[in-house]
């Protein structure tokens, strides 16, 4: 075989009983997914609709545990659960505290009247 021609990648040389191309693996460490357990404090003390915060809490302890025990695919799992529920705890806390806040002015401008 010409050393400078080189079958494609994939490819074997042609000739029986030539190996052909190496093939190199590359491990990638796993990165240990986050757990969200502030986030999911802060939404659980100060922010629960329909007890989101604590759904999302619990999640996030599972995450740590998962990974504690090296269970990284579970922990990915627990992770992206507990975000999804702290991100809709977020939400709808930040909603109803526009919709408190507005229904507020809305009352005490209902009380006030205009001076004669």
């Amino acid at each position: 075989m010409n050393p400078a021609v080189q079958p494609p990648p994939g490819e074997t040389s042609g000739k029986p009983g030539q190996p052909g191309p190496p093939v190199v693996q590359y491990t990638v460490a796993a990165e240990a997914p986050k757990d969200h357990v502030l986030w999911s404090l802060f939404t659980f003390v100060y922010s629960n609709p329909f007890c989101l915060g604590l759904v999302a809490l619990i999640y996030s302890i599972k995450t740590r545990d998962r990974k504690w025990t090296g269970d990284v695919e579970g922990a990915r799992h627990y992770s992206s659960k507990a975000r999804c529920f702290n991100i809709w705890a977020t939400a709808l806390g930040a909603v109803m505290f526009v919709i408190c806040i507005i229904a507020f002015i809305l009352h005490i401008l209902s009380h006030v009247r205009p001076y004669r």
